[in-house]
């Protein structure tokens, strides 16, 4: 059954009806002719026999199921005090938390306007689409349909089993965007124009939709914010699901751990998850290579021939990513405190020679132990495996930037995260202020919305591609003198 409109409602106070696949839906139209539909399932709840299972589709519903109201989170535990004063994460019980949410300026067949679909970061661990810094009316306000979807999170979508699927965070959002492809044109999308866009764990998600043979075709752009393409090895992630066994006095597969209640669950996964190192490559939850979903390595397969290289890329990363993981907890001081071997553990981790580090010296006079540790980091996690994918690409393009406007709370700089208030122009939610501070400029959001809005629509952001020499555009002032010792010290290309 292809889904269509069921009826139309107009102005303030609107109730559009839309017929999906799976049964009709009532939004709500505001006063700027937004129609907004929440909460609508793409896949059953995950619950029982279906908690360690890949997605099944959702059960069908007569009448008119009301879409108001952003859906279940999905089962998470949440941030840290020091990041949870800076970093928005809403828990809405239920579970029914496989859903998306559409923002649409002309909910009618026939607009085929371009579509955009956001997939949330947290670490794989945290966050959802009810996050308030992501609302979508500023991108349907400028003609594209914006769809955001939850999908599982830590044990449930990436706990590791030798009696289930693997990687079922990555079957979820695969679904997700099986729902968009076969109900979005009845919201005013065009499916044939579907860009993913996604931040942090969001991105590394793209990089392995992007090498998913299950999920080609679902999308023609595709746009990675501080996230590269990466599996973890599969003893990382098995050892997580191990610890919680021994915490919980199971065996260490998904049948033992669907007798375990929610809460018992997430108390024994906030165990494991405050004795992970996942920054610095110790055991956590992420996405593995598996022959059914992500056969290999994502990033060879991307920097090699054939895989998706028909899709157009928009990749970057913020210019001190490092700050967000390091600053909050007081980590920053104590790598000043270690100095000269705070700098090498730096070096080693990143995989960088001696000559890379005087170039950052000598690019960053009179930065701390701290400092230059953290941008090694970040260039070992992000900036290197970026350049390397745009780099390679071929023939589609690929369109690098980097963000560098400073926050204006006291540390954080331009910290991994900032950007996403720019990105969904939403300046002027509450929440954005947690991280940006007070006086965000509304021009540098102009400016870095319309970039992504441009990508969404032709497939370019507005400046040259990259062609494997010079600076990324960067939003928010000049180039530093970081950012020229970045491509002072970057790896060959292959």
């Amino acid at each position: 059954m292809n889904a269509d409109v069921e009826d139309i409602g107009a102005g303030s106070g609107g109730r559009p009806r839309v017929r999906t696949t799976a049964g009709v839906v009532e939004g709500r139209t505001g006063a700027d002719g937004i129609a907004v539909f929440r909460g609508i399932p793409y896949a059953a709840p995950p619950v029982g026999a279906l908690r360690f299972a890949a997605p099944a589709p959702p059960p069908a519903w007569d009448g008119v199921r009301e879409a108001t109201a952003f859906g279940p989170t999905a089962p998470k535990v949440p941030y840290a005090a020091p990041f949870a004063a800076l970093l928005a994460d809403p828990e809405i019980p239920g579970d029914d938390c496989l859903s998306v949410n559409v923002w649409t300026p002309d909910p009618a067949p026939g607009a085929r306007l371009p579509v955009m679909v956001w997939i949330h970061g947290g670490a794989l661990t945290r966050g959802s689409s009810a996050v308030p810094v992501y609302d979508g009316s500023a991108f349907a306000r400028d003609g594209v349909v914006l769809v955001s979807l939850n999908y599982r999170l830590g044990v449930l979508g990436y706990g590791l089993f030798p009696d289930a699927p693997a990687n079922r965070g990555l079957l979820d959002q695969i679904a997700a965007l099986h729902w968009v492809r076969d109900n979005i044109e009845a919201f005013g999308g065009d499916p044939a124009r579907v860009t993913v866009f996604g931040e942090s764990a969001g991105a590394i998600s793209i990089g392995s939709l992007l090498a998913a043979p299950r999920a080609a075709g679902l999308f023609a752009r595709a746009v990675l914010q501080s996230g590269a393409p990466e599996v973890l090895p599969r003893e990382k992630v098995r050892t997580m699901v191990r610890r919680m066994a021994s915490l919980l006095k199971v065996e260490a597969t998904a049948e033992a751990f669907t007798t375990i209640g929610r809460r018992d669950l997430l108390a024994a996964q906030g165990a494991v998850l405050r004795r992970s190192g996942a920054l610095l490559g110790g055991p956590a939850f992420g996405l593995v290579s598996d022959p059914a979903t992500v056969p290999g390595d994502p990033l060879d397969a991307l920097a090699g021939a054939g895989v998706s290289g028909d899709v157009p890329l928009l990749l970057g990363w913020t210019s001190e990513e490092y700050r967000l993981w390091l600053a909050p907890t007081g980590a920053l001081r104590l790598l000043d405190r270690l100095g000269p071997l705070a700098v090498t553990l730096g070096r080693l981790r990143a995989d960088k020679d001696r000559v890379a580090v005087r170039s950052l010296r000598a690019a960053l006079p009179g930065a701390g132990a701290a400092e230059l540790a953290g941008h090694l980091l970040t260039d070992r996690l992000l900036r290197d495996p970026l350049r390397r994918l745009a780099g390679a690409r071929r023939p589609a393009p690929s369109f690098l930037y980097e963000f560098g406007w400073p926050s204006g709370v006291p540390g954080l700089g331009a910290c991994h995260a900032l950007e996403l208030g720019f990105v969904f122009d939403t300046l002027d939610v509450p929440e954005t202020s947690w991280l940006a501070g007070p006086d965000a400029p509304q021009a540098l959001a102009d400016e870095m919305h319309a970039a992504w809005v441009r990508f969404a629509v032709t497939g370019d952001p507005g400046w040259a591609a990259w062609n494997g020499e010079g600076p990324p555009k960067r939003f928010g002032g000049p180039s530093t003198g970081r950012t020229e010792a970045a491509w002072a010290t970057r790896p060959a290309l292959p």
